[in-house]
This record gives structure tokens, sequence and C-alpha cells, in this order.
């Protein structure tokens, strides 16, 4: 099993489009925290009020962005993006070709990035 974190704005307004990816939900401890589930992958979603959160000792402030990402492998991308597009997600980019697949970077609500990536057949 692997475990990611991610800080978000609201952790309700986060949960549509992580279960248009398809977690499920596991666990929630109160309005700020919330365990998704999808096959092996447990996602902490950490809103306001969470450990997480808090102040660091040199005065930075976690913060929901950037560029690191959850990677999803998906059969299809065309597929894929149809859930998304329904809750009007937001795409960084449209779909990218690479020399292992086609990929292409979603935010959640918060800004946090996902990338959906089909691998290349053969």
């Amino acid at each position: 099993m692997a475990i990611v974190r991610y800080l978000v704005r609201d952790v309700d307004a986060a949960l549509p489009f992580y279960q248009a990816l398809g977690f499920t939900l596991g666990e929630r401890w109160g309005p700020p925290f919330v365990m998704l589930a999808r096959g092996d992958l447990v996602l902490w979603l950490s809103g306001p009020g969470t450990s997480a959160a808090r102040t660091l000792a040199d005065g930075s402030v976690p913060q929901p962005g950037g560029w690191n990402r959850l990677v999803i492998e998906v059969n299809n991308l065309d597929e894929a993006v149809v859930p998304l597009r329904a809750i009007d997600a937001r795409f960084r980019s449209d779909p990218v070709q690479g020399p292992g697949g086609r990929q292409l970077l979603v935010e959640d609500p918060s800004g946090n990035p996902v990338e959906l990536f089909e691998p290349k057949l053969g």
C-alpha cells in the first residue's frame, strides 16, 4: 500500500474531483481530513486545521499546488477525462504524447496537479 497526502483548501470541494477519478471514501475525521482509496493507493486530503497545514518552525506555511504530482495510470485517456469535464475540472494541459504514452495534467479544486497517464501499448 502507498499513502499520499495532499493539502487542500476545502475537503468537501475536493471530494467530487477525486471520486470522478475513481477514489472511494474510506474514513473521515471531521471536516478537515478524509482518507480515500483507489486500489492499493490511499490518499489523505488534509484541509485547514489539520496538523499537516500548520505553520512550520521556520515560518513557512504548507500550501497546495506545485508541480509534484500524483500519477494515475488509465487505459483510455480520452474516456478518463469525461467525468472530470462534467465537474468542470481545470486542465493544465491538453494530452501530450511522450515516449512511454500520453499524459495530461488536471488540477483538484485546490490547485494540486494530478497526471493522468495512458501507457503506450506494446
